[in-house]
């Protein structure tokens, strides 16, 4: 009798931690975790603040879950982070363009998706001006996630957990565009990467100092590199023409403004994370650092509206090459890069 009793029990415990597994397979975030947006000191004030999408744990947990789910695509095989993956900065590793559905590969290498919240425009030509509004990009093309947005809606009113999640967000089971892309950006715009060598150096903290190398090449960046990669965010959001052949004949941010002097000119790209972020340029082309410094040594090609700043290019010997690496090497941040909760369930 007694046996029979410990199975009864062990049993019942075992069918009600399964229950209570279940009730909490969706809690990405724990509940003793608020999930707040952290501005680095050493960082301005963001261009993106929250004030129309308040910023909750059920919203981020409803964004992020979102961001993972390839149901949303037009054959179930690619979600957002498919193409945004964590460990390459939330870029696509060892892609040179995109990748998507039916196994179509786009015209343009997958920028790494940190520090949004800076942004005033996105993408490589800033044709979308609202971070909220940015994942309809990729949602609608055709070699991407090749679907719409009320196919996608549609999808989540009709599948679990999802009422009952934007419930939690909203208030509310009601599913509509202007909730998907908001809790899409709950997620999205918290991915702040602040936390390098370079920041802590900046930021004095203690037991944080440069190398000798790294300080030398930290010393030629801004010599050389800082005037469109300017700090803290090594970008300067501008569109140049950097001497690419253009091999791709891509249009570049002249598709969108229709101006012919902006032809084969993208935006200055982030050198955060750069050591996870390969391949490089808007058609990644290049899969290295040495390949990226050896073209603005020696193949910068002419053109009328190239940059000014690379008229002779930017001559570095094979000493200043490796010290301007590991400098970029100390804006790795590898806290950001291995944070689970930024990471798929």
């Amino acid at each position: 009798m007694l046996r029979k009793l410990i199975v009864f029990a062990m049993l019942f415990l075992s069918i009600a931690l399964m229950y209570a597994c279940s009730k909490n397979e969706d809690k990405i975030v724990p509940e003793e975790l608020k999930i707040t947006f952290s501005v680095p000191s050493n960082f301005p004030s963001p261009a993106y603040n929250f004030e129309d999408n308040k910023l909750t744990n059920a919203g981020f947990t409803l964004g992020k879950k979102l961001f993972y789910e390839a149901r949303l695509s037009a054959d179930k095989s690619v979600s957002c982070g498919s193409c945004h993956q964590q460990f390459a900065g939330f870029t696509q590793l060892d892609h040179r363009v995109s990748h998507g559905v039916n196994n179509c590969q786009g015209k343009r290498n997958t920028p790494p998706l940190f520090n949004l919240a800076w942004q005033k425009a996105f993408f490589w030509d800033g044709g979308v001006k609202n971070i909220e509004t940015s994942p309809l990009n990729a949602i609608t093309d055709a070699c991407e996630m090749g679907t719409d947005i009320e196919t996608i809606v549609a999808f989540l009113k009709n599948t679990a957990p999802y009422p009952n999640l934007f419930n939690e967000a909203f208030g509310s089971s009601e599913i509509n565009t202007q909730r998907v892309l908001k809790s899409i950006t709950q997620f999205t715009a918290v991915l702040v990467s602040g936390n390098s060598k370079y920041d802590k150096v900046m930021r004095k903290e203690s037991g944080a100092t440069f190398s000798s190398v790294e300080l030398a090449g930290y010393n030629l960046f801004k010599e050389k590199c800082s005037s469109c990669h300017t700090e803290p965010f090594f970008t300067d959001f501008s569109y140049r023409n950097n001497g690419l052949d253009l091999v791709s004949a891509d249009e570049g941010r002249s598709h969108i403004t229709g101006v012919s002097t902006d032809f084969g000119k993208f935006r200055v790209p982030t050198l955060r994370n750069i050591e996870y972020t390969s391949p490089y340029m808007h058609d990644g082309r290049f899969y290295s650092l040495d390949e990226v410094l050896e073209h603005y040594n020696s193949s910068v090609k002419a053109a009328p509206n190239l940059d000014v700043r690379l008229k002779n290019g930017i001559k570095l010997n094979d000493a200043e090459r490796e010290q301007i690496k590991a400098f970029l090497k100390t804006l790795t941040d590898n806290e950001f890069i291995k944070n689970t909760l930024y990471s798929e369930a």
